[in-house]
């Protein structure tokens, strides 16, 4: 018997990288769930994991900055499946500028994305698990903002920051209601994110870039997504039922050294 057993989730962002990862890891624990992206590839995503899981999946074309687009999403998931009893916020973009070259439109667009995304999910799904007495909403936050930071990624570092205060509003308002809410702070893991992040901090070698990160992380590698998808499973499910509220750092311990040069390694 899985751990996600009986349970119905929305995942965002769910064609490639991540929220992939956490789409495996979900109907491999049991889960029927709706992958939810902006891109036809989803349904190429979904047909993978059909095949084998044996799984029931069902997909939404859908851009998370648009309330009403997620909201049919989530419709379409109920309709389908009867119920919706996990969200998760995944789908997140990340550009990278020097500050003073960042425009307004770049930032705009990872508010409506990174912030709104979660914001309208949460909206769609939360008069459901109200009405069932019960939920579990996962938010993908970073280590990025609230933790950490490199140059170049204020638009990105605000809004993952904020997605943290989100978290923890919505899960001290709906504890009550048995509605849980955790984020998970994830460094770095090998996605085309993360590949379009090195292209643009490296053009000339964006492997050079990638395996730079490698170096450090105490664990020597970047994190596969199933690996975050797993995380993101354990928090929706009953097995985390006395956890809310929670800030779930995933980085192979790339946030523990003071320095990657002193020490006795």
């Amino acid at each position: 018997m899985g751990k996600l057993d009986g349970k119905v989730a929305v995942i965002t962002g769910a064609a490639v990288g991540l929220g992939a990862g956490i789409a495996e890891a979900f109907v491999k624990h049991g889960a029927k769930i709706c992958m939810i992206n902006r891109s036809a590839r989803v349904e190429e995503t979904a047909e993978r994991l059909r095949k084998q899981y044996n799984a029931q999946i069902i997909t939404a074309i859908a851009d998370v900055s648009n309330r009403e687009q997620v909201e049919e999403a989530v419709k379409k998931t109920v309709d389908t499946f009867g119920a919706v009893h996990i969200a998760c916020c995944n789908a997140g973009v990340c550009q990278l500028a020097p500050f003073e070259q960042m425009t307004d439109e770049m930032f705009d667009f990872h508010i409506n994305v990174n912030i709104k995304g979660a914001w309208n999910t949460c909206k769609a799904v939360i008069p459901y698990m109200l009405q069932q007495h019960s939920g579990s909403i996962v938010i993908a936050s970073s280590v990025t903002g609230d933790i950490v930071a490199d140059a170049g990624e204020a638009a990105y570092a605000t809004t993952k920051a904020a997605l943290v205060g989100l978290t923890k509003c919505l899960a001290v308002e709906y504890a009550a209601r048995n509605i849980r809410v955790n984020c998970t702070q994830l460094g770095y893991a090998r996605t085309p994110m993360v590949e379009g992040m090195a292209a643009e901090s490296n053009p000339a070698d964006p492997e050079k870039a990638i395996r730079d990160i490698a170096l450090g992380v105490p664990m020597g590698r970047l994190a596969q997504p199933v690996e975050v998808g797993e995380l993101t499973a354990f928090l929706a499910s009953d097995e985390a039922s006395y956890i809310t509220g929670a800030q779930i750092v995933i980085d192979g311990g790339s946030t523990l050294p003071e320095t990657m040069s002193m020490g006795t390694n």
